[in-house]
């Protein structure tokens, strides 16, 4: 005797398994949270392996629970309202805002996390050589050289940090910024909040000190074209968290100055004068290379850091 097939659970199951198959495949198209200026990586990359197993779990979950019938019902009504997001852009909204939250969460962790015994140590101990050393003059002092560089991507303007930097780190970012307008490119940074800022490691090398600062900032980072000021990488609405690390130069015996080391942006420390830096490094005035250490630290390299 023939066996009989029963169609209808035939049916039922090819239609749950439509659903499952629509649910992984929708599930893994979503884009995941990526990696200032010239720094972020705005990869949009795809779903990991545990995305799927999440999904399998959940449905057979839903399945156990409610059965074949049940299960068909509960994951239609998931599919439906995944639908009616994703078609009325709430859905990217919803994972925008949910990473936001991710990364300024990330942050204050961070930020909570760092206690400034290292630093006030480090501070100390290049006292001993320069009694009037300021730990909270420098890091305002690397803050507001972070935020220099930041508005000279956004300015596409290098020479307003030209007197901060070393030759070799301004040739460098120079060459940067330089590909950015070949390309009609232009790096927009904005909203930076700066979360962290400490001395991490000093040392001398030959004959010049060597003092790393670390920094944590949030920021918004993305690329526009230059003509049309249209977005072509990554999104203005999603935040980055960043953290980077600062390494100032500077001679070694070179003292700071009471009251006027780091503190002055806008007079040579060699004659005084106004600092009309020329492109390469000199005062105007009395033609001192006044970016190489010689006479106060100089930024030499800037790195971002995991």
């Amino acid at each position: 005797m023939k066996k009989e097939f029963d169609y209808k659970k035939i049916i039922k199951y090819a239609l749950v398994f439509t659903l499952v198959l629509s649910v992984l495949l929708l599930m893994s198209n979503q884009v995941v949270l990526a990696d200032v200026g010239n720094n972020n990586s705005y990869d949009t990359g795809s779903s990991d392996s545990g995305d799927s197993g999440d999904v399998f779990w959940f449905i057979y979950i839903i399945f156990d629970l409610f059965g074949p019938i049940g299960g068909l019902i509960i994951v239609g009504i998931v599919v439906a309202v995944f639908f009616f997001l994703k078609k009325s852009g709430k859905l990217a909204k919803i994972n925008l805002q949910q990473q936001n939250n991710m990364v300024n969460q990330q942050a204050m962790m961070s930020q909570n996390m760092n206690n400034n015994g290292l630093s006030q140590s480090i501070a100390m101990n290049i006292r001993q050589n320069d009694p009037n050393f300021s730990e909270d003059a420098f890091i305002g002092w690397t803050r507001e050289v972070f935020m220099k560089i930041q508005q000279a991507w956004n300015d596409r303007n290098w020479k307003i940090i030209r007197p901060f930097e070393s030759q070799e780190l301004f040739s460098q970012h120079n060459q940067q910024l330089d590909e950015y307008i070949r390309n009609n490119k232009i790096n927009k940074v904005e909203k930076i909040c700066i979360r962290y800022c400490g001395l991490k490691h000093y040392h001398i090398d030959g004959d010049k000190e060597v003092l790393v600062v670390e920094l944590h900032a949030t920021m918004r980072d993305y690329v526009v074209d230059a003509k049309t000021n249209n977005v072509i990488e990554s999104d203005p609405n999603k935040d980055w968290f960043m953290k980077y690390d600062m390494t100032f130069n500077r001679k070694k015996g070179v003292l700071t100055q009471a009251g006027v080391s780091n503190k002055s942006t806008t007079n040579c420390p060699n004659c005084g004068a106004p600092t009309e830096i020329t492109s390469a490094g000199q005062c105007e005035y009395c033609r001192s290379i006044i970016t190489t250490g010689e006479h106060d630290w100089v930024l030499s390299n800037i790195v971002s850091i995991k």
